[in-house]
């Protein structure tokens, strides 16, 4: 039987692809393993799949000042030792990473104990955790096409995100019923993202009253960002983040505001959802979310209002407009031929270990 270690976290994002490819390996008959932080996000997402998770040591590379800065790089030498001893306890056949900075011990112990890793870059660019993965890495995959030019040319393949199926079959009027919302008033979905985001959170609470006259919102807020003072208030629902319901909920949006995360626009542009991409600033991250929300408007998959521009006055014109024009960027997201990322990636999986 093969054996396969996954590997990603800190974000969801870092941990839905490896989400997504698992039926798929399960059916093929591999062993899966996973390798994340001690305490992520991604510890609950994976041991609820009933699959051995292992967590090591994971320090965070900050391209700034903070004290942190001084007592990381020993995490990371600790997590290193700790997938190194990992690897040889569960031989894997491969490794597959899908990002976060507890990925580069486990891809470079790989590259040490010459078992061949896959790395996935879901933004435009190359992040920092995977620029170090990238001489340990077997094949690249990523999901631009202008990514591809900034990768070693013998590594970098053009695959996509794997989709996770289930998102695909939701059910309108479940997610009606689990919200108690009326058939009759178009739905906003809010996204910001597993962590939530502040600057979003509070536009949208910001221009809720005029937002609820033409419409229901459903806002997804992130951990611990719920408004309690907005509990009751009619056609507004507020979650920290769901799971299982998430399908039904993407179903029932006429249109969605999220961040400009690879995988959340991704998931969006697979599901054909009129959207509206409030990228992270340049400010408070290394740009990646503006260079992916701008290459999904070029092509005419989305609308998008920078963070800096965000007021409340332009943040209810843009949903507007959005929404008449909505069958325009339906249409743009159903023809884009969107690749089969998830067998794309099992056939590199399948070649790497030959």
């Amino acid at each position: 039987m093969k054996h396969i270690v996954l590997t990603g976290g800190g974000t969801a994002g870092h941990v839905t692809p490896n989400i997504a490819l698992i039926p798929r390996l399960q059916e093929l008959g591999y062993q899966i393993s996973y390798i994340g932080s001690y305490d992520g996000i991604e510890k609950k997402l994976i041991e609820d799949l009933n699959i051995p998770y292992y967590g090591i040591s994971s320090g965070k590379l900050r391209r700034y000042f903070d004290p942190k800065n001084f007592s990381d790089p020993f995490r990371v030498l600790k997590g290193f030792t700790e997938a190194s001893k990992l690897l040889k306890q569960l031989k894997p056949d491969i490794v597959f990473s899908k990002g976060g900075f507890v990925t580069v011990p486990v891809v470079i112990a790989a590259k040490r104990r010459k078992i061949p890793a896959i790395i996935h870059e879901s933004d435009m660019t190359p992040g920092l955790a995977n620029k170090l993965c990238i001489p340990a890495a077997s094949k690249i995959c990523c999901n631009f096409p202008e990514t591809v030019s900034c990768l070693p040319a013998n590594k970098a393949v053009l695959t996509g995100t794997p989709i996770r199926q289930e998102l695909l079959s939701g059910n309108k009027l479940q997610a009606l019923k689990f919200c108690n919302f009326t058939a009759n008033k178009p739905v906003i979905l809010v996204i910001g993202g597993s962590l939530g985001s502040v600057a979003v959170n509070n536009a949208v609470r910001q221009v809720l009253p005029e937002l609820l006259k033409d419409f229901q919102v459903i806002h997804l807020c992130g951990k611990d960002k719920l408004d309690t003072s907005l509990q009751n208030t009619e056609g507004y629902v507020q979650f920290e983040y769901i799971k299982k319901e998430l399908p039904d909920l993407f179903a029932l949006a006429d249109v969605i505001i999220s961040r400009a995360g690879a995988n959340a626009i991704c998931e969006i542009s697979s599901l054909a959802k009129p959207n509206l991409l409030i990228p992270l600033s340049a400010n408070a991250s290394r740009g990646d979310q503006i260079l992916n929300a701008r290459s999904f408007e070029k092509q005419g998959y989305s609308m998008v209002l920078e963070e800096e521009e965000l007021t409340p006055e332009k943040l209810l014109d843009a949903v507007h407009h959005l929404y008449e024009n909505r069958q325009t960027y339906i249409d743009a997201m159903s023809q884009s031929g969107h690749t089969d990322s998830i067998e794309k990636i099992i056939s590199l999986i399948q070649e790497c270990q030959k």
